[in-house]
């Protein structure tokens, strides 16, 4: 099991909007999530510098790469690109962190 941690960035004034959002996650998402590997998946806000911090348990890190080929992936994109940084491609710009710790 691989663990995973990046950083995202909500826009000013959508807390509520992006939790709202997550908390109807689509079905089809959370079963391509699941069916990709993904074993636990949270997201954290910072809430001064509006910074999400994502961790996730994944079986292997190399089936993340076919996420955005799938559709549900774009439209979830294109849902979430107006309360959050993203890439012309709608993907959220995420920042992949170092683990330097654990302790199992």
């Amino acid at each position: 099991m691989q663990r995973i941690a990046f950083v995202m960035k909500l826009h000013p004034g959508f807390e509520e909007e992006y939790r709202r959002r997550h908390a109807a996650i689509w079905p089809e998402l959370s079963a391509l999530l699941h069916d990709s590997g993904i074993r636990e998946y949270s997201i954290f806000l910072e809430e001064e510098g509006l910074q999400l911090f994502a961790f996730l348990k994944i079986d292997d890190a190399a089936k993340l790469d076919t996420l955005p080929g799938k559709d549900v992936m774009q439209r979830w994109w294109d849902h979430m690109k107006d309360i959050m940084d993203t890439n012309p491609d709608h993907s959220p710009v995420a920042r992949t962190l170092k683990e330097i710790f654990y302790l199992p």
